[in-house]
């Protein structure tokens, strides 16, 4: 298996999860039915933050170099990620707030091959939360904003590019991989369980109408 097959795999084996955490109800669940712009803001800083503060985590004890290297640079650049988002907000500070379950799950792992596919199916999860945002603001007529959110994903999107190319020099028989993989896809479905908890919670069912 390569990077590029290990990252498809995933897409088709969590193509309904995705789907639907891609849906215009992703940022209903996300700031409980409050779509004002600060809410938004504010829900996509602290999603920033948790990111960094799991790399920051993970920087400092892994025991590949070269692996914690690359978490130490996805870490400073979700802290830029965040700085960017936070300097559009009135006050520039927002507090750290729940990590959330899918942050909690991407904390527990230890093993490299393990971060790596978390790492994998974080950025598909944040991929589709970066689309709703840039639709959010497009929406809006702020073309700025849209234009930071659009940047952003692709910086993402790029990260877990990069981390199933690292797994494919980490991994030393299939086994890495399919471990890795599950990794990856019990992140997605961590993040999808609290989409659909929270829209449940609001009465909203995360089926899409037919």
């Amino acid at each position: 298996m390569d990077a590029t097959d290990f990252q498809q795999s995933i897409e088709a084996s969590m193509t309904v999860e995705l789907d639907r955490l891609g849906s215009s109800k992703l940022l209903v669940a996300l700031t409980d039915a409050d779509l004002t712009e600060g809410r938004v803001l504010r829900t996509a800083a602290r999603s920033e933050r948790a990111a960094m503060e799991t790399l920051e985590a993970w920087a400092t004890d892994e025991t590949n170099e070269d692996v914690r290297r690359l978490f130490a640079e996805y870490r400073d650049q979700e802290h830029d990620h965040y700085d960017r988002i936070t300097a559009m907000l009135a006050d520039d500070e927002v507090d750290a707030g729940d990590a959330g379950p899918m942050h909690a799950k991407l904390r527990s792992l230890e093993a490299t091959t393990a971060r790596l596919g978390g790492l994998v199916g974080r950025a598909l999860v944040a991929d589709r939360t970066h689309l709703q945002l840039i639709s959010f603001f497009v929406n809006e007529g702020d073309t700025k904003r849209a234009d930071c959110f659009r940047e952003l994903r692709t910086e993402t999107a790029a990260q877990g590019d990069r981390a199933a190319e690292r797994l494919g020099d980490v991994s030393t028989d299939s086994d890495d991989w399919e471990r890795a993989r599950t990794v990856a896809e019990d992140v997605i479905d961590i993040a999808y369980g609290a989409y659909a908890d929270s829209l449940a919670d609001l009465g909203v069912d995360p089926k899409p109408i037919c």
